[in-house]
């Protein structure tokens, strides 16, 4: 198959967001399943039942045909994930402060009540 013909079943909206036509699936999340979990074909499309088996394989001739630049592709998206995970920590959402709030009394409350409990 040419690379040509592989690339119909991928939608390419950016240089940084490949996935498979008709779905949300990134070209990242199958590779990950295949080369980091060493999944076959078949157990990737048994995870993900949105897409076929055709369209696994064709994810992975694709890596294969061009593997300079999806090895790229998947170290940028890599190092995105790192970035947004600290970006995130460094300034959680309100939801996040307010739950934390909440743990922090939930615990200050038992430790309370358990010594409450442990002085009668």
């Amino acid at each position: 198959m040419s690379t040509k013909e592989i690339t119909e079943y991928f939608n390419f909206l950016s240089s940084e967001d490949i996935r498979l036509k008709d779905s949300r699936i990134g070209i990242e999340t199958i590779l990950y399943e295949y080369i980091d979990c060493g999944r076959s074909p078949e157990e990737i499309a048994q995870i993900y039942q949105s897409i076929s088996l055709e369209q696994v394989y064709a994810t992975i001739l694709y890596y294969l045909q061009n593997k300079e630049s999806v090895s790229v592709y998947i170290k940028n998206w890599i190092e995105h994930g790192h970035r947004m995970r600290e970006q995130q920590r460094l300034n959680p959402p309100p939801v996040s402060e307010k739950l934390r709030q909440l743990r922090i009394e939930r615990q200050a409350k038992k430790q309370t009540n358990g010594t409450e409990i442990s002085e009668r």
